[in-house]
């Protein structure tokens, strides 16, 4: 039996068709696209369902990057004007309306799924097999949620942690703080750690408007101004992550998923990340305790949106 799946974020959108006749989805088909080169989802979809068309599906779902509408059939992408609706999606393939879920659920949910391999480990830490996990990830926006474990294996709560108030820590993070300030009112943790929010210390800090694509690759060179920038980023995504890490007892380990840490490896592993993750005070030895992993398997929002619609079949 087939299924198909897919992770819409702000920037990309990732699709594919997965057999579960053994129990586990196997990929037979996959697709990526560039949001930008459609004007809704919908033509996206319509563009996957004619390139899909070879296979017949028996459900699905769909991970979107944004909260999903309380009846479940239908959310809002945050960093796009775009809707998606499980109803029409299901009925491009003629079936009933499509699973939705939170991207970062997603995300959750294909953690046990990830290949050794695509684990590196930044803290080895003290895990609890039994304790709370949380995958948190920094792309076009960022994204969190939490594996709470139960006694049928860890349940997935998925959240909007990206968007709580961010705390600088020091005169850096303080200058890009009243930047944002500025500019948008409420200055939230995703406009400062997050692929725009890269760009937006950058233009605090540098005087220079840049892609962050750009700025992570000359601080990779060297680049003092880049170097500084990216090293506000690091802090900043560092402190969020051992706060919200400390707010839900992460023993099971912190996930960073997400679209840049994986690319900025180096920088992860030897940039102050690590070291604004421990600085947690009196909590210090609890934060230690804390096994932190980067995820580089790129796909692990399309596993799991897999995982999620096998559950459903």
């Amino acid at each position: 039996m087939a299924i198909l799946c897919g992770d819409v974020g702000g920037t990309k959108a990732l699709f594919g068709i997965a057999d579960i006749a053994a129990g586990k989805p196997q990929f037979v088909f996959r697709r990526r696209y560039v949001c930008a080169d459609y004007p809704s989802f919908e033509a996206l979809f319509e563009q996957f369902r004619r390139d899909a068309a070879a296979f017949a599906v028996a459900g699905g779902c769909l991970a979107v990057a944004g909260p999903i509408d309380d009846d479940g059939l239908g959310a809002g992408i945050t960093n796009l004007p775009w809707r998606v609706d499980a109803r029409s999606a299901g009925a491009a393939f003629g079936l009933p309306p499509l699973a939705l879920a939170n991207d970062f659920a997603a995300a959750a949910a294909g953690i046990g799924s990830v290949a050794a391999d695509a684990l590196v480990t930044l803290q080895a830490g003290a895990p609890l097999a039994a304790g709370v996990r949380l995958v948190i990830g920094a792309g076009t926006g960022l994204g969190m949620a939490i594996l709470a474990p139960g006694a049928e294996g860890h349940r997935v709560l998925p959240g909007e942690g990206g968007h709580v108030g961010f705390s600088p820590q020091d005169g850096d993070q303080g200058r890009v703080h009243a930047a944002l300030l500025a500019a948008h009112g409420r200055v939230t943790a995703e406009r400062v750690i997050s692929g725009p929010g890269i760009a937006a210390i950058h233009r605090a800090l540098a005087g220079e408007d840049a892609a962050a694509a750009d700025i992570a690759h000359r601080a990779m060179q060297g680049e003092a101004a880049a170097q500084r920038s990216l090293n506000c980023f690091l802090g900043a995504y560092g402190a969020y992550a051992g706060d919200m890490a400390l707010a839900v007892n992460a023993r099971g380990g912190v996930y960073l998923a997400g679209g840049i840490a994986a690319k900025i490896l180096p920088l992860m592993q030897a940039g102050p990340f690590m070291a604004a993750f421990a600085a947690k005070a009196e909590h210090a030895a609890l934060a230690a305790r804390m096994p932190v992993h980067v995820v580089t398997d790129p796909e692990l929002g399309l596993k799991g949106a897999a995982t999620l619609a096998a559950r459903e079949s």
